[in-house]
């Protein structure tokens, strides 16, 4: 199954983050994001401001359907994207499935 395929579940406080070894061995299926200890991002350049905020709308709507929102800076044309599961204060499975989600919105 496709990474950006699987279900995005509820995590609980008491939940541990993915380790470096888990976290590096998923950044493999979403090479357009840098993967470190605690986060991950993905900066993004568009044709122009409109063309970025469509894809920053785009972005929202599925992070609210996921519960599940991305930290994101907008300068212009440029978009940067943060994931983190703030909760457990490192990376846990649901950021790599949205970031699968995120990249298939841009075409990769």
């Amino acid at each position: 199954m496709d990474l950006a395929d699987r279900a995005i579940e509820a995590i609980s406080a008491d939940s541990q983050p993915l380790d470096a070894r888990q976290s590096q061995r998923l950044a493999a299926e979403v090479p357009h994001w840098t993967v470190g200890e605690k986060v991950m991002e993905r900066q993004l350049k568009f044709r122009d401001f409109l063309a970025a905020m469509d894809f920053v709308n785009r972005v929202a709507e599925l992070a609210e359907a996921a519960n599940h929102h991305p930290d994101i800076w907008i300068s212009w044309n440029r978009v940067k994207l943060e994931l983190s599961t703030h909760k457990i204060g490192g990376l846990s499975m649901n950021d790599f499935i949205l970031a699968a989600r995120i990249d298939r919105l841009v075409g990769n």
